[in-house]
C-alpha cells in the first residue's frame, strides 16, 4: 500500500495561503487609538453619539419625560444641572400616540420649539432599526437627539426581542449610526412583570437592549405621593452615576421638577418608595415652628429650610400639604401659622 506524502509544491501553498490570511487580520494596538472624550446632552444622564433607554410601567411619566426633553432641547431649556444650551433638531418618534392630537399639543405645553422637532413619516412605510433612514434623516436634518418611544414598536416584525442573537444584531446597527452621527438616540421602553426582579431584569424583552445602552434611566411614581415621578439613573457606563431626580406631574400645577428625591434607588421606586423624603421633613420643620399658634415669617422658614439643605420651592410644597395653614401679608413679606 502506497500512502501519499505532501510535494514540496503542496507544502509551499499551504505556507502561503496561511501568510496570506494572517496579513488580512486588521489589528489595533491601544497605544495607537486617539482618546475620545465624552461629550453631554444632559450629563451624566444622557451621552451624545450613544443609546440611552429611559423605562417605566405604562402612565408612570417616561413619555411625559421624553417629550420635556424633545421640548427643551429644540428651545435651548436649561436641563437640571446643566447650563443653557444652543438650542438644536430633535427626531421624536411614536409608535402609540398621534402627532396631531396628542404628542403637538404636549410640545406646546412644554414649550417646544415645533419647527425644530421633527418626524420621520411612517404613513406607508412603518420604521425600525434597521432602517437606513434613521441615519438618512438624522444627517439631513442635523439633529443631535432622536427618540424612539416605544422602543418595541421600532424592533421589525420579524425580530423577536427575547431572542439576544436577533436583537444585537439590530441594536448594534443603531449604536453605530448613534457613533457615526454625534447623535443622542434615546429608546423608550416598558418593564416587564417580574415584580421584585433586580431592575437589571425588568426592561421588557432580552437583556441585550440594557447591554447595549450606555445609560438607563427608571421612571416611577412615589406610592404615597401620586403626584412624584421620580428619574432613577439605574446604568451608567461613561461616567458615575448621577442622583435621582423627581418631577410634579398629574395635578393643576402642571409640569416642574422638585427637590428632595436624590437619594432614591431603583429598587426602592419599584416597590414604591413610601421613606421619608425632604417634603415630608420639610413638613415637620414647619409644624414644629409654628407649633402653639406661633406666627413665623416665611422668611425665617425658608432660611431655617435651607440651613437643612431644603429648598424653598419644597418647603411651598410642603405648606401646601399642611392643613389650616395661614398666611398674612408683613411689611414686604408674608407671615405663617396654624391657628389653634
Amino acid at each position: 500500500m502506497i500512502v501519499p506524502t505532501e510535494t514540496p509544491i503542496q507544502k509551499s501553498t499551504e505556507r502561503k495561503e496561511k501568510m496570506t490570511t494572517e496579513k488580512t487580520l486588521s489589528l489595533v494596538r491601544m497605544s495607537d487609538v486617539q482618546f475620545q472624550e465624552v461629550k453631554w446632552l444632559w450629563k451624566p444622564y444622557i451621552p451624545f453619539g450613544k443609546l440611552t433607554i429611559i423605562q417605566g410601567d405604562p402612565g408612570e411619566g417616561k413619555t411625559t419625560f421624553a417629550l420635556r426633553l424633545a421640548a427643551a432641547c429644540s428651545s435651548g431649556v436649561a436641563l437640571p444641572g446643566m447650563e443653557i444650551a444652543e438650542p438644536f433638531n430633535v427626531i421624536y418618534q411614536t409608535a402609540e400616540d398621534g402627532l396631531g392630537d396628542t404628542i403637538k399639543p404636549r410640545l406646546i405645553e412644554a414649550g417646544a420649539d415645533e419647527s425644530r422637532v421633527i418626524n420621520i413619516c411612517e404613513d406607508t412605510d412603518p420604521l425600525s432599526l434597521s432602517d437606513e433612514r434613521i441615519e438618512q434623516a438624522i444627517r439631513q436634518t442635523n439633529a443631535k437627539l432622536m427618540i424612539l418611544d416605544p422602543i418595541q414598536g421600532y424592533i421589525g416584525e420579524r425580530i423577536d426581542i427575547n431572542r439576544a442573537n436577533e436583537i444585537r444584531t439590530v441594536l448594534k446597527k443603531v449604536a453605530a449610526v448613534a457613533e457615526h452621527t454625534g447623535c443622542a438616540i434615546i429608546m423608550v421602553g416598558h418593564l416587564n412583570k417580574a415584580q421584585g426582579s433586580s431592575s437589571a431584569y425588568r426592561g421588557l424583552g432580552s437583556i441585550d437592549f440594557r447591554a447595549a445602552a450606555r445609560s438607563v434611566l427608571l421612571v416611577g411614581r412615589i406610592r404615597k405621593e401620586p403626584n412624584v415621578r421620580v428619574i432613577v439613573h439605574d446604568k451608567s457606563s461613561l461616567a458615575p452615576e448621577g442622583k435621582s431626580i423627581a418631577f410634579n406631574l398629574g395635578n393643576e400645577d402642571g409640569f416642574y421638577w422638585l427637590d428632595g428625591y436624590s437619594e432614591i434607588s431603583a429598587e426602592e421606586l419599584l416597590c414604591g418608595f413610601s421613606a421619608e423624603t425632604k417634603t415630608a421633613v420639610a413638613e415637620e420643620l414647619i409644624r414644629s415652628m409654628l407649633a402653639d399658634g406661633k406666627e413665623v415669617t416665611a422668611e425665617e422658614i425658608f432660611r431655617t429650610a435651607a440651613n437643612k439643605n431644603i429648598s424653598q420651592r419644597t418647603v411651598n410644597e410642603a405648606k401646601k400639604n399642611i392643613t389650616g395653614i395661614k398666611s398674612r401679608k408683613v411689611g414686604k413679606g408674608w407671615a405663617w401659622s396654624i391657628p389653634e
